[in-house]
């Protein structure tokens, strides 16, 4: 298994790399990023959406309390979780353009079916084909943005997905508010839920002007469209010279690897260690508790003394520090480096619940309701500003190409199940041990966080996906490289 060493010799790439590029390739570029990240944009709206919609829809299908849990829980699991698996083996079989068609077709189908449910059944049923479309999107889109992307604009357009999931969700609470303005029908939910077709179809249209990735194609053979996809978005001599570091790559993994992602892990090592660390990225992502204020802060705020409708007002302050941070955090990564962007996010996550202890400790007040507010934004923003975005540009940059598409829907998977673990378990732990507890609990587990990112997650900055490939190949989980190459630019 030797290494190939690209003429980038660990740099950036060419002086062209680093430049702005021709108008077309940077059109070409934005008309990627924005019809892919469509999947995103459904990915948040169909998860945000259920919060207004239950408000209407418990008396059309007789929702219990039990039943409203199965309906909001189906989309993360099994739905999302398996949808990633689902959707990291279609990305390698069917390539990642072929993947999100797919998906595509998910979303579509699975809003009419919510939308038209004439009872719970059906709903859970609808929930779960979203769940799979959620799960899928979240696997495919990142990986396709980075192998589609220059080096030196990776990092931003891979990030700008995670902005269109908190634009999605702040988009389903603001559709949420508008149809329950102008439609004074008990049946509003059906076109809450209805609105999701629209993207679904500009998705599914929109991918009919993409290519496919120039390294899948690669992998495959198909050397003559790998060059052509990067003509359309490179300049020439930076093309050139891309083409030939992955079509070098591509004739090594197919000559070496054995060509079947469960088989490569069995035969490498490193490859069982790059996917554990990808593993070890998602779980603790979902550590830092943002699901448990995504999904429970109105009843959090409640808790404090806070009337009903003050609490989901509040609330809506979530998503715009969401949006805040995540426009920050894309910014940050085209002058800083990946690592100290994300051991930054774990120490103020830390301290976030750290202050959300101490603070439930305080006799109730309403400064008291408003500190506790106050802590829950600033873990909001931490993570959508450091981790978020840099746990999906990780997992989209760091798996090797041949096991590329089945380690991301692993990882993505993994993210899944501890999403669903967490949210599941903590209003049992709040009653059984206490906010305060709870939150400590929280502020203890991201403490080890930062042990984990500080000693595995990589440097991938300035770098090509072969040039990590080859590194993560020749060096152990503990001493991967931790240092952006020297001149870099952009992110």
């Amino acid at each position: 298994m030797s290494a190939i060493h690209s003429s980038h010799g660990g740099h950036s790439g060419p002086p062209s790399a680093a430049g702005k590029g021709s108008t077309a390739h940077n059109r070409f570029l934005v008309k990627l990023t924005v019809i892919s990240t469509l999947g995103g944009l459904l990915f948040g709206y169909d998860t945000g959406v259920i919060s207004g919609a239950l408000l209407y829809m418990g008396e059309d299908l007789d929702l219990t309390p039990l039943s409203e849990a199965v309906v909001v829980s189906s989309l993360l699991f099994p739905g999302a979780a398996f949808g990633a698996l689902l959707g990291g083996r279609l990305a390698d079989a069917l390539g990642r353009r072929g993947a999100l068609f797919v998906c595509a077709v998910l979303f579509l189908f699975g809003a009419l079916v919510t939308a038209i449910a004439p009872n719970v059944v059906v709903m859970v049923a609808g929930r779960i084909l979203l769940g799979f479309g959620v799960g899928a999107a979240a696997a495919v889109v990142p990986l396709y943005l980075a192998e589609m992307a220059p080096v030196h604009k990776r990092g931003r357009m891979v990030t700008i997905n995670e902005l269109m999931i908190v634009t999605g969700q702040f988009l389903a609470f603001a559709m949420n508010a508008l149809l329950d303005a102008i439609i004074e029908d008990p049946h509003v939910w059906r076109w809450m839920l209805a609105v999701a077709t629209v993207p679904a179809v500009a998705l599914f249209a929109g991918l009919f002007f993409l290519p496919d990735s120039p390294r899948w194609l690669a992998v495959r053979g198909r050397l003559e469209e790998t060059r052509h996809v990067l003509d359309m978005s490179r300049d020439p001599a930076e093309a050139a010279e891309e083409y030939n570091v992955v079509a070098e790559h591509a004739r090594r993994d197919v000559t070496e690897d054995k060509g079947a992602a469960l088989r490569d892990l069995r035969a490498y090592p490193w490859m069982r260690r790059v996917l554990w660390i990808g593993c070890g990225l998602a779980t603790v992502q979902q550590a830092t508790g943002i699901n448990t204020v995504n999904y429970y802060a109105p009843t959090i705020l409640e808790s404090t003394g806070l009337g009903a409708s003050a609490s989901l007002v509040l609330t809506i302050t979530v998503g715009v520090v969401a949006i805040i941070g995540t426009v920050i955090g894309i910014i940050l990564l085209g002058f800083i480096n990946r690592r100290p962007l994300i051991i930054t996010g774990f120490i103020g996550v830390a301290a976030g619940h750290a202050v959300l202890a101490l603070s439930f400790l305080l006799p109730e007040s309403g400064f008291r309701s408003y500190l506790i507010l106050a802590a829950m934004l600033f873990v909001v923003f931490f993570v959508q500003t450091f981790i978020g975005t840099l746990v999906w540009l990780l997992l989209s940059e760091i798996f090797p190409m041949t096991i590329r598409g089945f380690a991301m829907g692993i990882a993505v998977f993994v993210l899944w199940t501890v999403n669903a673990a967490i949210s599941f378990a903590f209003p049992p732990l709040v009653a059984a041990l206490g906010a305060s507890l709870t939150f400590g609990l929280f502020a203890l587990i991201n403490t080890g966080s930062i042990v984990f990112v500080t000693k595995f997650a990589p440097e991938t900055r300035g770098r090509t996906l072969e040039e990590l490939e080859d590194n993560f190949r020749t060096h152990d989980a503990g001493h991967l490289v931790h240092e952006a190459p020297a001149g870099v630019r952009g992110g």
